[in-house]
């Protein structure tokens, strides 16, 4: 029998602004349902938070290995079917261990892990189990996005020769860990965040939407580095030169400190025959440049007639009609609503379409933290080109 998926929470307790946009993705289908959760490390504001989102006393935990241990317990009928992570970054390889081991399929904010000896541990522990893990590269999910991926691949631009990716912010132009802001003081510390700020936070989405959209790897990096602002720990600005398989060239720019910006996330990819441009802040438009055409601008839930028609992946993740605007919380629902089919297929013994299994996985987070540590590698290097290793 067709039900709702039954989530488990570690994490996104009250007031904190990632949980809460997790469970708003997660719930805009009706595909999934909110169980049990270790809101927090403090018990009150753990207690707390599961009464504003009706979760029962008794699903409310003091800490996710007692959680995932109680819930392994419980009758299938009643016990989670999968653990969503939203904690910084050093709190996500114990509990996706954990929970994949204990037979639950796991969300996990990215980057996925602090280490890529830890990414490659998880891999290894979905190999072995089967389990499904996905990664929240939440770029991935908008239907332009989902576009120019399939037009790259039907080879309309040709074969593909440059690609430019940026993600510039303004939030951390000042010293913002030391005057009370809580997602900045986790983030610049790198026990917490890891070994990079700006790769690990904004420039593992930039290299992740790059090939995503190409279907190209990237081979070598040559990156500079920099910590503008006096005091902090990590790098807050960064620019990469990359070289792709095939032979594409590209150039990676991710600063935390771009006095002004928002999340001015962007893409532009060049083939031998024209090129495409995609941007967040106006999501609902892909425009595709040729060279021996007029420029031509795609629209989200548009059904052009051939030889313009929307892709598939575009189409099926496309909630409304084209006009209105589909943002980041229904690009992070795509992920959330193909995760939930892929599970739900796998529980009805049926095979998940491509379509449904076009979300970001275990495998695209070993990659994010091998591109932060070629990238960190490369910064410390004298020679120019860094190999890309896994």
């Amino acid at each position: 029998m067709k039900r709702k998926l039954r989530m488990g929470m570690v994490g996104g307790g009250k007031d904190a602004f990632i949980g809460s946009v997790h469970r708003i993705a997660a719930f805009m289908d009706g595909k999934i349902e909110l169980v049990c959760g270790a809101f927090s490390v403090n018990p009150e504001i753990s207690k707390e938070s599961a009464r504003e989102l009706f979760v029962t006393d008794d699903r409310v935990y003091p800490d996710y290995q007692t959680m995932i241990a109680q819930e392994a317990q419980l009758p299938e009928g009643e016990r989670m079917d999968f653990l969503t992570i939203v904690t910084p970054n050093f709190l996500h390889y114990e509990p996706a261990k954990l929970a994949l081991e204990a037979g639950f399929d796991v969300v996990v904010e990215k980057p996925i892990t602090v280490s890529l000896e830890e990414a490659r541990s998880l891999q290894e522990i979905v190999d072995r189990t089967g389990r499904t893990l996905c990664l929240t590269h939440t770029y991935s999910g908008y239907p332009m996005v989902k576009q120019a991926k399939a037009m790259v691949a039907e080879g309309h631009f040709g074969k593909i020769r440059k690609i430019v990716v940026e993600y510039p912010q303004g939030w951390l132009s000042r010293l913002t860990e030391r005057e009370g802001n809580s997602g900045a003081a986790w983030r610049a510390d790198p026990k917490r965040s890891g070994k990079s700020l700006v790769m690990g936070d904004i420039g593992t989405h930039a290299a992740h939407l790059a090939e995503y959209v190409t279907g190209l790897r990237i081979q070598e990096v040559c990156a500079d580095l920099t910590t503008f602002v006096e005091g902090r720990l990590l790098d807050d600005d960064g620019s990469v030169l990359l070289r792709f398989a095939d032979g594409a060239k590209g150039v990676l720019m991710a600063s935390q400190i771009s006095a002004g910006e928002e999340n001015a996330v962007r893409i532009r990819v060049y083939g031998e025959k024209g090129g495409l441009e995609w941007a967040n802040e106006d999501p609902n438009n892909l425009i595709v440049k040729m060279l021996d055409q007029p420029r031509q601008l795609y629209r989200t839930g548009n059904n052009y007639a051939a030889p313009f028609t929307l892709s598939s992946f575009a189409t099926h993740n496309t909630r409304i009609p084209a006009g209105h605007p589909e943002g980041l919380l229904e690009s992070f629902a795509n992920i959330y609503r193909n995760f939930a089919l892929t599970v739900s297929a796998k529980r009805e013994g049926r095979t998940p379409t491509p379509e449904e299994m076009d979300f970001p996985t275990v495998a695209d987070g070993v990659r994010g933290m091998a591109f932060i540590d070629t990238v960190v590698k490369s910064n410390e290097s004298n020679e120019k080109w860094t190999k890309f290793e896994m």
